[in-house]
């Protein structure tokens, strides 16, 4: 059974910037999501976790992206948040550098 087309995206940006959101954006969370929980914890445990847990949480991130309304929404959630667990990542490193 298709798709009603009045459900789907009809702009050829927003299709861009949603699939684009979905595969860069989520990766770009969460790769810096664990990088900054590394930074604070034990980083062999975190980085073994993040075989699996990385994954389930990009792909969780790509559903997002194609549900969301915008995709440049979306795209400016996703940067906003990798930059908090950028900063979160600096100050790990500068007062945690032996975790």
């Amino acid at each position: 059974m298709p798709a009603n087309p009045k459900y789907l995206t009809q702009s050829k940006w927003q299709r861009f910037a949603k699939i684009t959101a979905a595969i860069l954006g989520g990766y770009f969370v969460s790769v810096s999501f664990h990088l900054a929980l590394a930074s604070w914890f034990n980083r062999a445990n975190v980085v073994m976790t993040m075989a699996y847990s990385g994954f389930i949480l990009w792909v969780a991130l790509m559903v997002l992206a194609f549900l969301a309304k915008s995709g440049l929404k979306i795209w400016g959630i996703y940067i906003l948040l990798t930059l908090i667990f950028s900063i979160l990542i600096y100050l790990g490193q500068t007062y945690n550098p032996t975790a």
